[in-house]
C-alpha cells in the first residue's frame, strides 16, 4: 500500500480522505492542518457546497496529526501527498513535497500565477515524480457521457454548449480572510467556474476569442463571470457562466445544455443522477450515476498512475496549467461591472 498524507483538512481534504480510505492500494497515515483542535468538530459539520460522504473519528484513529507539512515530511516516509489547502499555499506546499521526493495530488486550481505552476512541473519532471491537479469534472459521469457523445458523433456534430456553475457565498473555512484582487481562493473564476473552463478547453482546445464580463463580489474581483468562446475554424459556440455572488444558503448548481445535429441534452435531468436527451419527438431521462463518484474515480486514477509510474494523461499538469492561462484571458478589468 502507498502511504499518503493529506495537507489541509477542510471540505475537500475530508472528501479526499474518504476516497483514500476506500482505496485498497492507499494507506492514509497522516493529516496536516494548522487547526487540529477543530478537526473533530469539522467531522460533524456539513461545510461545503454539497455532501460527499461522512467521516468519523474511528476511521481516523490510527492517522497521525501534524500542524505543518514540513514536520510531516520529516517524520513520515510518504509515497504521496494530497494538497487541499487554500490556493495561496498551493505553490509553497507542493514545492515542499516535490523537493522532499514525494508525489503530489494537488487540488485545483493549479497556481494562479502560471510561472509558479511551470516551476512545479519542472521540479516534478526533474525528480521523476507524479504531479496531478484535481480537475474532477473530467471524471464526473454526466460530463464523461457528454464527452463520449461528442467524440463518437452518435448524435451528430455538437454546435452549441452552455456550461453553468453557481453557489452561494461560502461562509465556511478561510474564504473571507483576503478579499483583494484574487482573494484567498482565486475567487469564483479560479475556484468555481474553472471547472467548466477546464472541461471545455480539454474537449475543444484553446478558443480563438474569449468575450467575457466579470463582476466583483465579496471574495474577489471576479466572483461572477459570463463568457462566450469562438473558434474560427470550428462550427462550435461555447457559453460559460457562473459565480458565487448569491447569498450563502443558495443551493449549489452545476449543469450544461448541449445542442447536437440530431439531439439536445440537458444536465441535470430530473435530478443530479440523470441526464435528459431529446429529439423532435421524445425526451428521455438517462441515468448516469452520482456526480460525486467523480472524486473517487479521480483518486483511483491518481493511484493507478502512482502504482504504475505512469504520466497522468487524462489530467496532466500541462493541461491544468493551460486552463489557468485561459482563466486569465477572461479577466478584463477595464470592462468589469461595478
Amino acid at each position: 500500500m502507498k502511504k499518503v498524507a493529506i495537507a489541509g483538512f477542510g471540505f475537500m481534504g475530508m472528501t479526499h480522505a474518504l476516497n483514500v480510505l476506500k482505496n485498497k492500494d492507499l494507506l492514509l497515515v497522516a493529516i496536516v492542518d494548522t487547526k487540529l483542535d477543530a478537526i473533530k468538530n469539522e467531522l460533524h459539520s456539513n461545510a461545503g457546497n454539497f455532501s460527499t460522504g461522512n467521516l468519523d473519528a474511528e476511521s481516523l484513529k490510527d492517522v497521525r496529526m501534524y500542524k505543518s507539512l514540513d514536520e510531516c515530511l520529516r517524520e513520515e516516509e510518504l509515497d504521496a501527498c494530497i494538497i487541499s489547502v487554500h490556493t495561496d499555499l498551493h505553490y509553497k506546499l507542493t514545492k515542499m513535497a516535490l523537493e522532499a521526493g514525494v508525489n503530489v495530488f494537488l487540488e485545483k486550481p493549479f497556481c494562479i500565477d502560471p510561472e509558479e505552476g511551470q516551476e512545479l512541473m519542472e521540479i516534478s519532471e526533474k525528480n521523476g515524480l507524479l504531479l496531478m491537479v484535481g480537475q474532477v469534472v473530467r471524471f464526473m459521469p454526466a460530463y464523461q457521457k457528454l464527452k463520449d457523445w461528442i467524440d463518437s458523433g452518435v448524435h451528430g456534430k455538437l454546435t452549441f454548449l452552455s456550461l453553468s456553475r453557481f453557489s452561494g457565498l461560502p461562509d465556511w473555512g478561510q474564504w473571507k480572510e483576503k478579499q483583494a484582487a484574487y482573494g484567498t481562493s482565486g475567487g469564483a473564476l479560479f475556484d468555481l467556474v474553472i471547472h467548466d473552463i477546464d472541461f471545455a478547453r480539454w474537449i475543444f482546445g484553446e478558443p480563438d476569442e474569449v468575450n467575457s464580463i466579470c463582476m466583483p463580489g465579496k471574495l474577489s474581483d471576479q466572483d461572477y463571470i459570463t463568457a462566450n468562446w469562438e473558434y474560427h475554424k470550428k462550427d462550435i459556440h461555447i457559453k460559460i457562466e457562473g459565480g458565487n455572488v448569491f447569498h450563502s444558503a443558495f443551493p449549489f448548481y452545476a449543469g450544461f445544455l448541449a445542442y447536437f445535429e440530431n439531439a439536445s441534452a440537458r444536465f441535470p435531468g430530473k435530478d443530479n443522477e440523470h441526464l435528459t436527451l431529446a429529439n423532435d419527438f421524445v425526451a428521455q431521462d438517462i441515468r448516469i450515476g452520482n456526480p460525486n463518484e467523480g472524486f473517487r474515480v479521480e483518486m483511483d486514477y491518481f493511484t493507478e498512475c502512482l502504482l504504475d509510474g505512469r504520466f497522468p494523461e487524462k489530467c496532466s499538469p500541462e493541461t491544468a496549467l493551460q486552463t489557468i492561462r485561459l482563466c486569465h484571458r477572461h479577466i478584463k478589468r477595464e470592462e468589469s461591472l461595478s
